[in-house]
């Protein structure tokens, strides 16, 4: 008998451009967004929803049993930012956030409605909200880089 190590864990991960700076247009969203689940896809994170708006991104991935969140975040920006060019820089940090089996499908709806959402609702205001929401303390002199 082989024994098996089996998780599930579900990561509502969040991260912006350089200084929030709108480089994520429609047509680069369409590459950038599929590329971007590949490659979590590939580090053994499948990803479940993927969406955002011109100055960020919001991920709801499986993590992987073999690979800490900071390893595969590392690894989905580094090689989407070579992928892009010289048209797309992430900022350093990023929000990563704890998700129920019973909530994937509002997750889902929430990333899928992220355009209408960022209509009312600027990025640092909707950072803060599932910070304080999740009780994650927010150092705002470091947050926006």
């Amino acid at each position: 008998m082989v024994p098996q190590s089996l998780s599930n864990v579900l990561v509502h991960l969040i991260f912006s451009t350089k200084a929030r700076r709108p480089f994520i247009d429609p047509d680069l969203r369409r590459e950038l967004h599929p590329y971007m689940a590949q490659t979590l896809a590939n580090l053994g994170c499948p990803v479940l929803r993927i969406g955002g708006t011109a100055d960020h991104v919001h991920i709801l991935l499986n993590l992987s049993r073999t690979m800490t969140l900071a390893q595969a975040v590392e690894k989905v920006k580094t090689s989407s930012s070579k992928w892009a060019g010289e048209r797309l820089e992430w900022q350093s940090g990023y929000g990563a956030f704890s998700v129920g089996v019973l909530e994937v499908d509002v997750i889902c709806g929430y990333i899928d409605r992220q355009e209408e959402h960022h209509r009312r609702v600027s990025f640092q205001d909707e950072f803060r909200s599932m910070c304080e929401e999740f009780g994650v303390p927010l150092d705002e002199q470091y947050a926006w880089d």
